[in-house]
């Protein structure tokens, strides 16, 4: 079994929400519920927006719950195709990242199936109309693989206020996107407690302040739009996609991400691997152009991340060892969300 490595990559500063606010001191208290959708490797924007700031929270000794929404794949796809594959892809990046087994629940989705009872009091609780106007709804609906849009679709908000609340999370590491989706948890959490009596705690946002990364092509960095760098890409592949990222006419370089969002983009990467301020890095790129500044990103990217990217093929070689870490977060998973699903029935008066 491998040994569980040190994290070595330099915290991020996370924000909380000026309404209920968390301090390094009083963060160890807390509960943290995140994840990610399995629909591909994670990627350098992952990375910088939010996992190793899952790790920063970890080593401050909060609770951290990690959930992989497997059956939220198909909300915006007819099919979950290489879901396996997907899942244990994850939990390596999770690894190679620094997140530690033992101070972390990583669990799946469809594995805990009083996670997904919520669902049912949950949607009573919130109306057609308030699912159908999520910004985020919305967003996926534009952007939708299916061939027609699910009813799944609009039960994502309540789905996700399940994965919240199951655990009782008090903090949630979010983009601003991903606010809504926020507001709406609070608002079933507000609104049960309000109809059958307290149960759960209405979650704080955490606002991370790292900046939007782009993908190669200039548009946000996606797994759907092959336009990112993935955590576990080889050096080779990174300088590829680099050297094929998208610039401009102007050999100088600088740092202005509203005249010139491609080229600051990969300032910002480098400034962000070397722990530089990206004015600096252009500064020092001057008048090379776009081949000394990829070479200078390559050449960050690849030394920042090359001890992420040796730790998770070190645990690639221990699949049994994935799994059985993956088994036991959903068995922990699944005595929390009974305890919390026992509540639920006590509190409207249900039959046990």
């Amino acid at each position: 079994m491998p040994t569980q490595p040190v994290l070595t990559a330099a915290p991020a500063t996370v924000t909380p929400d000026t309404a209920a606010p968390a301090t390094a001191a009083s963060v160890h208290s807390e509960r943290v519920l995140t994840g990610d959708r399995p629909t591909g490797p994670l990627h350098l924007g992952h990375y910088f927006g939010t996992l190793h700031n899952r790790v920063r929270l970890q080593n401050q000794g909060t609770d951290l719950f990690l959930v992989i929404p497997d059956y939220q794949v198909l909300t915006d796809r007819d099919v979950a195709e290489h879901l396996v594959e997907h899942v244990e892809g994850l939990v390596l990046d999770y690894l190679g990242a620094g997140v530690d087994p033992a101070r972390a629940t990583v669990f799946t989705h469809s594995a805990v199936p009083a996670l997904n009872q919520l669902l049912l009091p949950f949607l009573s609780l919130v109306s057609v109309a308030e699912l159908g106007r999520n910004p985020t709804v919305k967003d996926e609906i534009a952007h939708s693989r299916q061939s027609a849009v699910s009813g799944l679709m609009y039960t994502y908000p309540a789905h996700q206020a399940a994965d919240i609340l199951f655990c009782k999370a008090t903090l949630v590491p979010v983009g601003k996107d991903q606010e809504p989706h926020l507001e709406l948890t609070r608002t079933i959490a507000r609104r049960f407690n309000e109809r059958y009596g307290p149960v759960f705690p209405e979650p704080r946002t955490l606002l991370s302040q790292a900046p939007l990364l782009l993908g190669t092509d200039g548009t946000k960095m996606s797994k759907s739009r092959a336009n990112s760098i993935a955590l576990k890409a080889t050096s080779d592949e990174t300088a590829r996609l680099i050297r094929g990222a998208k610039t401009d006419q102007d050999r100088r370089i600088s740092y202005d991400p509203a005249a010139r969002p491609e080229v600051s983009n990969l300032v910002l990467l480098t400034a962000l691997c070397q722990g530089r301020d990206p004015h600096e890095v252009a500064e020092s790129i001057g008048d090379g152009g776009a081949s000394a500044l990829k070479a200078a990103a390559t050449e960050a990217v690849n030394t920042h991340f090359a001890p992420l990217r040796a730790r998770r093929a070190q645990y690639a070689q221990d699949m049994d060892y994935v799994r059985e870490l993956l088994r036991a977060g959903n068995e922990r998973a699944n005595e929390v969300a009974e305890q919390t699903l026992a509540q639920v029935r006590a509190a409207m008066g249900m039959f046990r």
